[in-house]
């Protein structure tokens, strides 16, 4: 590393660590998202599906033995409603199904369900196995085991999305948001009296950024581990390489925001530009299998959808290098053609 550009990086870590706010928002920040998401959306017992009955004046008979019949399985929760109230419930989603006695039909009742609420299909299943076995209690019912898979929790999935968006609005904001305010403050007009070449300068960038990303990735990985028992079960050295090319390819789009943005509202939009439709798209919160078959090959290409991926193979799946042939491949394209271009373009005024 030449003299010039140790330098300018040991600058950018002693005007990172005078700022306390930074401080909070690189470390202290995705701490906290990371607690309250693992809280809300954390392990526990599957609450019972709700079921309203809806009461027949006509057939009290008919309307009980249903209701007894399924308030016998103890994963169903069981309310008599009359049509106005129980219609109503289903509309506002309060309930899941309604069963509906009809005395004379072949099967004696009618199920009514939204089919598009996964709610709804699995009361529907629960109430028809119910009622079958309570129409033949005779029938041999199989074994059940439950059983917990490493991986298998949201949790598992939510955490390595977490270190993704991490990854990107370091990138972005740490680079890009950097160079405009540099930009904005007028600093950077004043780096043109100076020897210094551009390559230095914004490498010097990308490289303080890495440190702080390695640094913020290892606390927010450790925080897991204690209060979600979040492992790496896969390669230790493909994931901390998966880690850097990603920091590395996000502080290159970083760096091609800021080459040419001359105020900090000009960069704020152009970051949320490029971070929201991977925030939605990349699967950070959900999977990104949900989207149309026809947006998958876009979806694919994108870097925050690489990143999270191959995180996802290592850390749940125990994967470790053959993983990442695709992920790193992407990471790649989008790092060194967002540096060529940032270095292309980038002008000190």
């Amino acid at each position: 590393m030449s003299s010039a550009l140790w330098q300018l990086t040991l600058t950018r870590f002693r005007e990172f660590y005078r700022e306390p706010a930074a401080l909070f928002w690189v470390y202290g920040f995705p701490l906290i998202l990371a607690f309250a998401l693992g809280m809300a959306f954390r392990e526990g017992s599957v609450p019972p599906a709700s079921i309203d009955v809806q009461a027949d004046a006509a057939h009290q008979d008919a309307t009980e033995k249903l209701r007894a019949a399924l308030a016998a399985d103890a994963g169903l929760k069981v309310t008599v409603s009359d049509e106005p109230v129980a219609r109503q419930r289903l509309r506002t989603a309060k309930t899941d199904l309604v069963v509906v006695p009809r005395p004379g039909s072949a099967a004696g009742h009618e199920f009514l369900y939204d089919a598009t609420r996964s709610e709804g299909v699995l009361a529907r299943n629960a109430a028809d196995r119910a009622l079958v076995r309570a129409a033949h209690p005779g029938t041999a019912v199989p074994e059940e085991r439950a059983v917990t898979e490493p991986g298998s929790r949201y949790i598992d999935f939510l955490i390595p999305g977490l270190l993704g968006i991490n990854l990107l609005g370091g990138g972005l904001f740490g680079v890009g948001f950097a160079v405009a305010d540099l930009r904005v403050r007028k600093l950077l007009k004043r780096f043109t009296a100076t020897p210094m070449r551009r390559s230095d300068f914004l490498l010097s960038l990308m490289i303080s950024r890495l440190v702080f990303t390695l640094l913020d990735v290892a606390l927010l990985l450790t925080f897991s581990h204690f209060m979600f028992d979040i492992r790496v079960r896969g390669d230790w050295l493909a994931f901390v390489v998966l880690v850097v090319a990603g920091g590395a390819a996000f502080a290159g789009l970083g760096l091609l925001i800021g080459a040419r943005a001359k105020t900090l509202e000009t960069a704020a939009g152009l970051v949320n530009a490029v971070m929201l439709p991977m925030y939605v798209l990349s699967g950070v919160f959900f999977s990104a299998a949900r989207f149309p078959e026809a947006m998958q090959p876009f979806i694919q290409i994108l870097p925050l959808t690489a990143v999270n991926d191959g995180l996802r193979a290592i850390m749940n799946d125990g994967a470790g290098f053959a993983a990442l042939g695709r992920p790193l491949l992407v990471l790649a394209a989008w790092g060194g053609v967002s540096f060529a271009l940032a270095l292309r373009f980038f002008r000190w005024r």
